[in-house]
């Protein structure tokens, strides 16, 4: 079996409410969110909580393989089919069958490859390479990306077509960063996990005050980072010092993001204003009250789309929140075009 989901947040609470209901009904699922979030354990709890539990679960990388690689490990291919295709292989759509086929980082798929899977989906049927016999498959198909696909679809490198037939059911899971009382269960359970491993003796665990300290940090690279700091920290037991080095690390980063900032403070009021990087002149003037405008839609949109993803995108909470009516929230929400991160919209 794979791992739990761990964590007290809204967002957990709901991912584990979203996981019960889904799994036994085989409907395709996409699971956003960034990389080293957990999006693969989502997926592993689906498939361990559904009827085809004990059937094959299948995992392929579409980001870690050139087009034609990725075709041939997805359909397989007859023997002769390429240069180099000596004997017949199964590909992963055959392998998977009667279970579960997860495909990860879907959103670096290419459009060729898409319009192939758009198939598989639809019919139920797929050609291996060099192949004229069509092969049935019974597979759940779940996706994971951290990519907004449908930015993806308005920059032509997703198929709209594809994006709603994979995206029945949508899971949003939130940064780490956005759900820092996660930080401690993560803690507590992996602690017990990698002591295990690594036979429960002679080691050195994490002090109270180290693992406070560890809930501060804001975790760039989510809950893997953290896996790996708590690794570290039991095979070298530098526990304090390997947390100190993580806000060293993040020092100097904001540092340099604050010099970066400074120097493109000028930019951004360009931009701003329209002004294209033109200089200031009676030729090339600006209104104050629309330049005031747009400076008030870019902040309402960012503290909006922010109590929107605390809330789970519960629009009635959020407006509650915010001290808006409920309609004037939505009319903000299409005025200002802000869509979910992931789109994963599931709550009134």
């Amino acid at each position: 079996m794979g791992p739990p989901i761990i964590g007290v947040s809204d967002n957990i609470r709901r991912i584990k409410e979203l996981v019960e209901h889904v799994a036994h009904t085989g409907f395709n699922t996409v699971i956003f969110g960034e990389s080293g979030v957990g999006k693969e354990v989502i997926a592993q709890n689906l498939y361990q909580r559904s009827p085809r539990v004990g059937k094959p679960f299948i995992k392929i990388n579409c980001a870690a393989l050139p087009e034609g690689l990725l075709e041939s490990e997805l359909f397989g291919y007859e023997r002769g089919a390429f240069t180099g295709a000596e004997q017949k292989r199964r590909g992963k759509f055959q392998l998977a069958h009667g279970g579960v086929l997860l495909l990860d980082e879907i959103g670096d798929m290419s459009l060729v490859l898409q319009a192939k899977l758009l198939h598989v989906l639809q019919s139920g049927e797929f050609a291996p390479l060099g192949s004229e016999k069509d092969v049935k498959t019974d597979t759940w198909v779940l996706a994971a990306t951290n990519h907004d696909l449908k930015q993806d679809i308005s920059e032509g490198k997703f198929r709209e077509d594809l994006y709603y037939r994979l995206n029945i059911i949508k899971i949003y899971v939130s940064p780490l960063r956005e759900r820092p009382e996660d930080i401690v269960p993560l803690i507590e359970y992996y602690l017990a996990e990698y002591s295990t491993q690594l036979g429960g003796t002679d080691i050195i665990r994490p002090t109270q005050a180290v693992i406070e300290k560890l809930t501060t940090y804001h975790w760039p690279g989510n809950v893997r980072e953290l896996q790996n700091v708590l690794k570290r920290m039991l095979v070298l037991g530098e526990c304090e010092k390997i947390a100190d080095e993580l806000f060293e690390s993040t020092g100097k980063q904001q540092a340099m993001r604050s010099a970066a900032s400074s120097e493109n403070s000028a930019g951004a009021i360009h931009s701003l204003l329209d002004l294209n990087g033109k200089e200031l002149s009676g030729n090339n003037s600006f209104s104050l009250k629309e330049a005031k405008k747009k400076a008030v839609d870019k902040v309402e949109k960012e503290i909006i789309s922010y109590v929107l993803k605390k809330t789970d995108w519960n629009r009635s909470k959020a407006s509650r929140i915010l001290k808006v009516s409920y309609k004037t929230l939505l009319n903000k929400i299409t005025e200002l075009n802000i869509s979910p991160p992931g789109h994963g919209d599931f709550q009134q």
